[in-house]
Protein backbone atom coordinates (compact mmCIF):
# COMPACT_ATOMS: atom_id res chain seq x y z
CA UNK A 1 0.00 0.00 0.00
CA UNK A 2 1.53 3.69 -1.41
CA UNK A 3 1.21 6.26 1.54
CA UNK A 4 -0.34 9.36 0.97
CA UNK A 5 2.69 12.25 1.83
CA UNK A 6 0.49 15.01 0.98
CA UNK A 7 -1.52 14.28 3.51
CA UNK A 8 1.72 14.30 6.33
CA UNK A 9 3.58 17.55 5.10
CA UNK A 10 5.65 19.49 7.96
CA UNK A 11 5.46 23.36 7.89
CA UNK A 12 7.53 24.87 5.68
CA UNK A 13 10.27 27.52 7.01
CA UNK A 14 8.04 30.14 4.94
CA UNK A 15 5.47 30.12 6.88
CA UNK A 16 6.97 29.34 10.24
CA UNK A 17 8.76 32.83 9.31
CA UNK A 18 5.15 34.63 8.44
CA UNK A 19 3.79 33.18 12.10
CA UNK A 20 6.54 34.01 14.14
CA UNK A 21 7.78 37.17 11.94
CA UNK A 22 4.69 38.40 10.16
CA UNK A 23 6.35 41.86 9.76
CA UNK A 24 10.52 41.01 9.83
CA UNK A 25 11.28 45.27 9.53
CA UNK A 26 8.53 46.12 12.07
CA UNK A 27 10.75 43.73 14.52
CA UNK A 28 14.44 44.82 13.31
CA UNK A 29 12.89 48.33 13.81
CA UNK A 30 11.78 47.88 17.34
CA UNK A 31 14.60 46.07 17.90
CA UNK A 32 17.06 49.02 17.43
CA UNK A 33 14.29 52.16 18.52
CA UNK A 34 14.68 50.00 22.00
CA UNK A 35 18.50 49.50 21.84
CA UNK A 36 18.76 53.18 20.74
CA UNK A 37 16.43 54.84 23.64
CA UNK A 38 17.92 52.31 26.40
CA UNK A 39 21.23 53.75 25.82
CA UNK A 40 22.37 49.53 26.55
CA UNK A 41 23.58 46.74 24.89
CA UNK A 42 23.60 44.38 28.25
CA UNK A 43 21.56 41.23 28.10
CA UNK A 44 18.69 42.26 29.64
CA UNK A 45 18.16 45.17 27.42
CA UNK A 46 18.60 42.82 24.46
CA UNK A 47 16.07 40.47 25.55
CA UNK A 48 13.48 42.73 26.43
CA UNK A 49 14.30 44.25 22.76
CA UNK A 50 13.71 40.92 21.16
CA UNK A 51 10.83 40.23 23.27
CA UNK A 52 9.16 43.37 22.24
CA UNK A 53 10.35 43.27 18.85
CA UNK A 54 8.78 39.68 17.85
CA UNK A 55 5.94 39.80 20.39
CA UNK A 56 4.03 43.40 18.79
CA UNK A 57 4.19 42.32 15.33
CA UNK A 58 2.48 38.84 15.93
CA UNK A 59 0.08 40.67 18.77
CA UNK A 60 -1.06 43.27 16.64
CA UNK A 61 -0.40 41.35 12.91
CA UNK A 62 -4.46 41.08 13.24
CA UNK A 63 -4.84 44.95 12.25
CA UNK A 64 -2.80 44.59 9.17
CA UNK A 65 -4.79 41.93 6.76
CA UNK A 66 -2.59 43.00 3.50
CA UNK A 67 1.67 42.37 3.83
CA UNK A 68 2.55 45.84 2.50
CA UNK A 69 6.02 44.66 0.70
CA UNK A 70 9.08 47.44 0.63
CA UNK A 71 10.39 46.92 -2.71
CA UNK A 72 13.56 49.02 -2.16
CA UNK A 73 14.81 49.11 1.28
CA UNK A 74 17.57 51.30 -0.12
CA UNK A 75 15.12 54.11 -1.33
CA UNK A 76 13.72 53.80 2.07
CA UNK A 77 17.08 54.90 3.87
CA UNK A 78 17.45 57.29 1.33
CA UNK A 79 14.41 58.54 2.10
CA UNK A 80 15.06 58.18 5.59
CA UNK A 81 17.96 60.60 5.52
CA UNK A 82 16.10 63.38 2.98
CA UNK A 83 13.57 63.30 5.98
CA UNK A 84 16.25 63.98 8.81
CA UNK A 85 17.99 66.54 6.68
CA UNK A 86 14.88 68.85 5.91
CA UNK A 87 14.28 68.25 10.07
CA UNK A 88 17.20 69.84 10.62
CA UNK A 89 16.86 72.70 7.92
CA UNK A 90 13.10 73.31 8.88
CA UNK A 91 13.82 73.32 12.61
CA UNK A 92 16.31 76.77 11.93
CA UNK A 93 13.80 78.27 9.58
CA UNK A 94 11.00 77.87 12.12
CA UNK A 95 13.57 79.25 14.82
CA UNK A 96 13.99 82.00 11.99
CA UNK A 97 10.58 83.08 11.91
CA UNK A 98 10.14 82.66 15.75
CA UNK A 99 12.51 84.76 16.66
CA UNK A 100 13.26 87.51 13.84
CA UNK A 101 10.21 87.90 12.20
CA UNK A 102 6.96 90.48 12.92
CA UNK A 103 3.95 88.87 13.38
CA UNK A 104 2.57 90.64 10.88
CA UNK A 105 4.72 89.24 8.46
CA UNK A 106 4.10 85.34 9.08
CA UNK A 107 1.97 84.20 6.47
CA UNK A 108 0.42 80.70 7.99
CA UNK A 109 -2.55 78.68 6.17
CA UNK A 110 -4.00 75.75 4.88
CA UNK A 111 -3.22 74.08 1.74
CA UNK A 112 -4.37 71.33 -0.22
CA UNK A 113 -1.88 68.18 -1.40
CA UNK A 114 -3.28 66.09 -4.16
CA UNK A 115 -2.10 62.83 -2.97
CA UNK A 116 -1.53 59.93 -6.02
CA UNK A 117 -0.08 57.12 -3.31
CA UNK A 118 -2.14 53.72 -3.34
CA UNK A 119 -1.23 51.89 -0.09
CA UNK A 120 -2.40 53.28 3.40
CA UNK A 121 1.10 52.79 5.13
CA UNK A 122 2.55 55.31 2.08
CA UNK A 123 -0.25 57.94 2.83
CA UNK A 124 0.48 57.83 6.90
CA UNK A 125 3.96 58.33 5.86
CA UNK A 126 3.71 61.26 3.24
CA UNK A 127 1.73 62.78 6.86
CA UNK A 128 3.66 61.74 9.18
CA UNK A 129 6.83 62.92 7.13
CA UNK A 130 5.12 66.42 7.06
CA UNK A 131 4.00 66.45 10.69
CA UNK A 132 7.64 65.44 11.64
CA UNK A 133 8.84 68.36 9.74
CA UNK A 134 8.72 71.66 11.67
CA UNK A 135 6.51 74.14 10.58
CA UNK A 136 4.18 71.75 8.85
CA UNK A 137 1.08 69.79 10.51
CA UNK A 138 -0.67 67.07 8.92
CA UNK A 139 -4.54 67.60 9.65
CA UNK A 140 -6.78 65.11 7.81
CA UNK A 141 -6.73 63.25 4.52
CA UNK A 142 -9.82 63.92 2.26
CA UNK A 143 -12.85 60.97 2.63
CA UNK A 144 -11.67 59.40 -0.77
CA UNK A 145 -8.40 59.93 0.18
CA UNK A 146 -6.77 62.19 -2.82
CA UNK A 147 -6.45 65.07 -0.83
CA UNK A 148 -3.74 66.03 2.41
CA UNK A 149 -4.90 69.23 4.71
CA UNK A 150 -1.88 70.49 5.47
CA UNK A 151 -0.94 73.50 8.09
CA UNK A 152 1.95 75.96 7.17
CA UNK A 153 3.47 78.20 9.99
CA UNK A 154 5.09 80.28 7.07
CA UNK A 155 5.18 80.19 3.56
CA UNK A 156 4.82 82.07 0.53
CA UNK A 157 3.51 80.09 -2.54
CA UNK A 158 1.35 77.21 -2.06
CA UNK A 159 1.74 75.83 -5.51
CA UNK A 160 5.63 76.05 -4.77
CA UNK A 161 4.91 74.25 -1.11
CA UNK A 162 2.50 71.49 -3.16
CA UNK A 163 5.23 70.82 -5.93
CA UNK A 164 7.97 70.79 -3.17
CA UNK A 165 6.07 67.89 -1.14
CA UNK A 166 5.34 65.80 -4.51
CA UNK A 167 8.30 65.92 -5.81
CA UNK A 168 10.57 65.30 -2.16
CA UNK A 169 8.59 63.08 -0.85
CA UNK A 170 5.23 61.51 -2.25
CA UNK A 171 7.78 60.59 -5.59
CA UNK A 172 9.89 58.75 -3.01
CA UNK A 173 7.49 57.17 -1.15
CA UNK A 174 5.95 55.73 -4.73
CA UNK A 175 9.43 53.93 -4.62
CA UNK A 176 9.60 52.64 -1.46
CA UNK A 177 5.52 51.28 -1.47
CA UNK A 178 4.59 51.16 -5.28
Amino acid sequence: MERNTAAVRTPSLKSWMRQWLPHPWTTLVLILVWLALSKSLSNANLIAASVLGIALPIYTSHFWPLRQRMVSPLNALALTAIVAWDILVANIQVAYVILFKANKKVRSGWISIPVELATPEAMTALAAIITLTPGTVSSDFSNDGRFLLVHCLDFEDGDALVKYIKNRYEKRLKEVFP
